[in-house]
């Protein structure tokens, strides 16, 4: 099972990055493959989110293999950032009939969870399926040690339910899209 993390910000000194390393971490461990999907190397103009553009066409070529994904996007002005959306918008029938896991991130004490609740609802439009599990990061700053290692064991525990969740659906609905083939 293929299930990439896309990681939704391209800004200097983002702190979702460790959560994304964090994550991707988890999910190997959890015996799925994986890697991240960087916003940042798949930049477009805000004019130009044709399926035919060169990062579209690169885009597509990983999403379209992929099982399942897992988002992680940090909270800005209680949404998730508008390249994140431009980073979705250049793809569509790819992202259909595939679960979605959400990673919020914030350094406020809501870890995220506004963004993941809009970014939701963008997913089912996509087709996709946003499971119920969710994994947040709030007070991200305090989260890591020097060493970009998360010093709460016990997300270790969040992300072995959530990833339970994610490869359940991802291997369902995988079965389910071959079966219609």
């Amino acid at each position: 099972m293929y299930i990439p993390i896309i990681l939704g910000t391209a800004r200097k000194g983002r702190q979702s990055e460790k959560v994304a390393r964090f994550v991707l971490e988890e999910t190997v461990n959890a015996g799925l493959e994986s890697d991240i999907i960087d916003v940042k190397d798949f930049r477009i103009d805000a004019t130009d989110n044709s399926e035919e553009s060169s990062q579209a066409k690169r885009l597509s070529e990983k999403i379209a293999k992929a099982d399942g994904f897992i988002i992680v996007t940090p909270e800005y002005n209680h949404s998730y950032p508008g390249e994140l959306k431009m980073m979705l918008d250049m793809l569509y029938e790819q992202y259909a009939k595939k679960p979605v896991g959400i990673c919020g991130v914030s350094s406020g004490p809501m870890g995220g969870s506004r963004a993941v609740e809009q970014l939701r609802l963008v997913c089912i439009e996509f087709h996709m399926l946003p499971i119920r599990e969710s994994l947040y990061f709030p007070m991200v700053e305090d989260l890591f040690d020097a060493n970009d290692k998360i010093k709460d064991r016990s997300f270790s525990n969040k992300a072995k339910r959530f990833l339970g969740e994610l490869a359940w659906y991802a291997k369902a609905l995988k079965n389910s899209r071959e079966k219609s083939n």
